[in-house]
């Protein structure tokens, strides 16, 4: 019996058959020999399922050339009911923030050039004057990631001496970073003190001593504790950490500004009411629930901002100018809460009322339904996502698709753009919670694509 592998065509035939050179005029040569070179490969590996006709090896190479050129980075629809997906990029960006980066993108800026004294300028004094106004603090400033700003904080503060803090607090954020193992990168010795479930004023004061270097408390995220619990609130501790002579650190998370207690979410404070509070240093993140693009945000006195900017780690933290400019665009909008509630995506979604997603879901099931699609308008529950009001749980409303659900999840995965949803009950879902209304034509579309 002959090899069936022996009809197979050569690299070089393909190479020069018409539907490659065609394939070669959008593609460079490079990646058209590469993708032909993977598909020979397969076929040789299985020859069963080989191309046969000129027209099935044209469209394997085709396939293989659009993967390759395919961008890594891609845009996802959120369908999964989470509003600040941690794993789909967080926050998107308001159009302002987005014009402020294409405008600092498309040329040269004075991101370290004083206008004022025609000298070289600093960075960091962007975005400052805004955070100060914004939320009460002395002074502030950005690097890279609210983990950064962290490291950076203690290191400044507490290098080689103790950062006391409430075993309640000892969280694990997302990709298995333990607060415990940032605070050792810094430099600081982690001090323990307190229960899971409860912890004192007298726990502190029994830690406090010639070690002590900062009071370090943390925002619980992604979980909340019930039931037998106590805690020390930082204005408890702020007679403590002034006899002590220390500062206290405070890592928000989620970059509250503005109160949310109008949507029902209630239980964090904001980066105002956190430094009124009597922290000395707050760090959080910038592509929570400030809206804005991914930073770690500090705010706090001016005598310890001024030390951490003279820290060379400072350097390694840095945020480059698009992130500068967005997040001085996001935060203009702040000046008008009710603007910014509007404008800034992460809060408008988190805001629509029932009726309007209800209105968002009957649009897509009727357009659905009219092209032949099996689904239906079923309730859901949503959550703010990124470990800011763990408990919270958002009325929603989602789609449920008809057929089997791993299968639209791969299909939908696959698509330009591609879409994520969830599945419940063996069903696919796709909650509108997170679907702004100017993508809610895209999903249609995605969807119908996805069919057989």
């Amino acid at each position: 019996m002959s090899d069936p592998r022996r009809a197979l065509p050569s690299v070089s035939a393909l190479l020069e058959s018409a539907g490659v050179r065609a394939l070669l005029e959008s593609a460079p040569r490079g990646v058209v020999v590469d993708a032909v070179r993977a598909v020979v490969s397969h076929a040789r590996f299985d020859s069963t399922s080989a191309p046969i006709a000129e027209s099935e090896w044209m469209s394997a190479i085709a396939d293989r050339i659009r993967l390759a050129q395919q961008a890594s980075l891609r845009p996802v629809l959120n369908a999964t009911g989470i509003v600040l997906h941690t794993n789909l990029g967080r926050a998107p960006l308001a159009p302002d923030a987005i014009d402020a980066m294409t405008r600092i993108a498309a040329g040269y800026s004075n991101l370290e050039y004083d206008l004022d004294a025609g000298a070289r300028g600093s960075r960091y004094t962007h975005c400052a004057s805004l955070l100060r106004e914004l939320t009460g603090a002395e002074d502030a400033l950005v690097v890279n990631n609210c983990a950064a700003a962290l490291v950076l904080a203690l290191n400044t503060i507490a290098e080689g001496r103790e950062a006391i803090l409430s075993r309640g607090e000892l969280v694990e954020i997302g990709g298995s970073f333990r607060v415990h193992e940032i605070i050792a990168k810094s430099g600081a010795v982690l001090r323990e003190v307190g229960a899971t479930n409860r912890t004192h004023l007298a726990d502190y004061e029994r830690a406090a001593g010639p070690r002590t270097g900062a009071i370090l408390k943390v925002h619980r995220s992604n979980f909340a504790i019930e039931g037998f619990v106590a805690d020390t609130p930082v204005r408890d501790l702020v007679p403590l950490a002034q006899r002590l002579g220390v500062p206290i650190v405070h890592d928000l998370g989620s970059g509250l500004l503005i109160s949310l207690a109008e949507l029902g979410l209630e239980g964090e404070p904001t980066a105002r009411e956190a430094f009124a509070a009597g922290a000395s240093v707050v760090v959080m993140s910038g592509d929570k629930l400030l809206g804005g693009p991914q930073a770690g945000i500090i705010i706090g006195s001016a005598a310890l901002l001024a030390a951490m900017r003279a820290n060379p780690l400072a350097r390694s933290y840095r945020v480059d100018k698009l992130t500068l400019a967005a997040l001085e665009a996001t935060l203009t909008l702040y000046r008008e809460p009710e603007r910014a509630m509007r404008e800034i995506p992460a809060l408008a979604l988190l805001g629509a009322s029932l009726a309007d997603l209800r209105s968002r879901a009957t649009r897509i099931h009727d357009a659905l339904t009219a092209a032949g699609a099996e689904c239906e308008i079923v309730d859901s529950i949503s959550t703010v996502g990124a470990g800011a009001f763990p408990g919270a749980e958002l009325p929603s409303v989602a789609i449920a698709l008809a057929g089997d659900a791993e299968h639209w999840a791969r299909r939908l995965r696959a698509g330009t753009p591609a879409v994520i949803g969830r599945v419940r009950d063996d069903a696919f879902m796709l909650d509108v919670r997170a679907i702004a209304p100017a993508d809610v034509d895209a999903l249609i579309t995605a969807v119908l694509d996805a069919r057989d």
